[in-house]
């Protein structure tokens, strides 16, 4: 980490400001002046993971991550809006997906920055409060299949503007 003779002032200012207001549970003003001090500025990206982390999510995967929540949103909606007998003739023409149209999440491992994406317009955001609580790792890659889906829904979304989604066309979307 490269900080600059002044950033380094400041930052000494602001840990003596914090130490003098006696703000408990904050930053670790101790560390950032040891590593000021000593000449060990790495030190921070070790002792403070969290703000130094140099990986900053990409806008195309929050925008991505956004139109697919935005989608299973409405697909959700559309399902639970469904009467018994469409429910009944979705789980029986896409199966498995028409049992419980649920948004799956992303991969854990491979599709990580979408799951911190979407935690972050959920949480933070407070934005498709539909999702609030959910676990959104779903241990397999799905990704793909959330843009085949995407392909469909699209066309469809123009068609019903703002009305729920039919049987039939929920069954074409969780069948990409």
């Amino acid at each position: 980490m490269k900080l600059s003779q002044g950033e380094k002032l400041i930052l000494l200012m602001l840990c003596e400001i914090q130490e003098h207001l006696k703000i408990e549970g904050g930053t670790n003003t101790k560390l950032i002046q040891e590593a000021i001090f000593s000449g060990n500025l790495w030190g921070l990206d070790w002792g403070l993971p969290r703000v130094f982390h140099d990986t900053e999510t990409p806008p195309e995967v929050v925008g991505e991550t956004g139109y697919i929540l935005a989608m299973w949103d409405r697909l959700e909606q559309s399902f639970d809006n469904l009467a018994p007998s469409d429910k009944e003739w979705l789980a029986k023409h896409a199966e498995p997906f028409g049992r419980n149209v649920r948004f799956p999440g992303f991969d854990g491992n491979d599709e990580a920055s979408y799951i911190n994406a979407a935690r972050f317009l959920i949480d933070s955001l407070e934005r498709f409060q539909h999702f609030k609580g959910r676990d959104l790792n779903a241990h397999i890659p799905t990704l793909a299949a959330h843009r085949r889906m995407l392909s469909i829904f699209d066309p469809i979304l123009q068609q019903v503007l703002h009305r729920d989604f039919n049987a039939a066309q929920i069954a074409e979307v969780v069948a990409a």
